[in-house]
């Protein structure tokens, strides 16, 4: 008798374990299905997420100038935003289309036009008089030079040619973007209601705290670092348009990435300006010249009006988010790279701050109030 009760308890066991698996397995699977249905939106939501925390204040004065029309405030955001933003980056993005398929195509047929380098190269350090020589040939015969470096110059094209590429597909990511945005600032409330509830579900009492750190944090990256950096890229893109200078949409996204960076734009408009003097006349170099330094010089008064109270982050999370988030995400990683490795560091930096004591503390002041 006692054996046959021990074979029903194991084997009520057995079916529970059995029962259980199959509810885990079948709750994965589903869960796997749905997470690979909207996984090619996630990179568009989460930006749009970012752009919606950031310009809420904006969206709330502009609500409140509007009597309470969220809707009216989101569209006016939305059309600024796309007017402002999508066509500058529209006519770059063209410009380096055209700049590299003209560069690649001039190098294969020998029509590519190098000018002669000025004698001042030679003075540059290091690698003055290689560069010289080189720059020499190569306006002398660009398929000799081309020759001697056949795979590298393959290489090179083919990777430039898929990256600029790439840029329309991330404008178009960005307006979508743009558009879901202006929908959660319209529905803000119950949005943050939700995540509230969400938050405070995974992490107790710290939820609330966390949110607080991770929208200070989004404002002060996007605001502070990212938006400086896209004013910054339009301003030498446009600048580099009118100077007539080749790829002039490819050098503005490269000052947009050191700008994301925190390193200043004359690091690529400097050199830019030291070969228009040798192509244009005096006065439009100066110009160009003057024009390069203001450009990279104008962090020193935009940050302290976007970055306000923001937050201190190291240069280097900025950087290795906007690097690794464009390896991984195109033009649109670059932006959310950048944030979500900020949030990162700040939610980590915070953890590290909160001290079993303190914890203690601000849990009986909470049961206190």
């Amino acid at each position: 008798m006692k054996n046959l009760q021990e074979l029903t308890t194991d084997q009520a066991f057995n079916r529970r374990v059995i029962d259980l698996a199959i509810k885990i397995g079948a709750m994965a699977m589903i869960f796997l299905w749905c997470f690979a249905i909207v996984s090619p939106f996630i990179l568009i939501t989460i930006w749009a997420a970012i752009l919606a925390v950031a310009l809420f204040p904006l969206h709330a004065k502009l609500s409140s100038l509007l009597k309470g029309n969220k809707k009216m405030a989101s569209t006016i955001i939305a059309l600024v935003g796309i007017s402002l933003i999508a066509g500058p980056s529209i006519n770059l993005s063209s410009s380096a289309i055209d700049s590299a398929q003209h560069v690649y195509t001039g190098i294969e047929e020998g029509t590519l036009k190098i000018p002669a380098a000025n004698e001042s190269v030679k003075e540059w350090p290091l690698v003055g008089e290689w560069l010289y020589k080189l720059w020499q040939d190569a306006s002398q015969d660009i398929q000799k030079v081309a020759g001697q470096y056949p795979e590298q110059i393959k290489s090179l094209s083919s990777t430039l040619l898929s990256a600029v590429a790439g840029i329309g597909g991330g404008i178009l990511q960005f307006i979508v973007s743009l558009m879901i945005a202006v929908v959660f600032m319209a529905k803000s409330a119950p949005l943050h209601q939700g995540v509230s509830k969400l938050m405070r579900r995974l992490m107790n009492e710290n939820g609330d705290r966390t949110i607080n750190t991770t929208i200070a944090t989004i404002r002060s990256v996007a605001t502070g670092v990212l938006g400086v950096a896209v004013i910054q890229s339009i301003l030498s893109g446009v600048g580099l348009m009118i100077a007539d200078i080749p790829g002039a949409g490819i050098w503005a996204i490269v000052v947009l990435i050191l700008a994301i960076a925190q390193l200043p734009p004359i690091l690529v408009l400097g050199p830019i300006a030291a070969y228009y003097f040798s192509v244009a006349d005096t006065t439009p170099a100066i110009a160009f010249l003057i024009f390069s330094i203001i450009v990279s010089a104008s962090d020193a008064f935009l940050k302290p009006i976007f970055l306000g109270r923001g937050m201190s982050i190291p240069m280097l999370v900025i950087l290795l988010g906007a690097i690794g988030g464009m390896l991984l995400s195109g033009i649109i990683g670059l932006f959310v790279g950048a944030v979500v490795l900020a949030i990162g560091y700040e939610l980590m930096m915070d953890w590290l701050g909160q001290t079993p004591d303190k914890q203690v503390q601000e849990q009986s002041d909470t049961e206190v109030s």
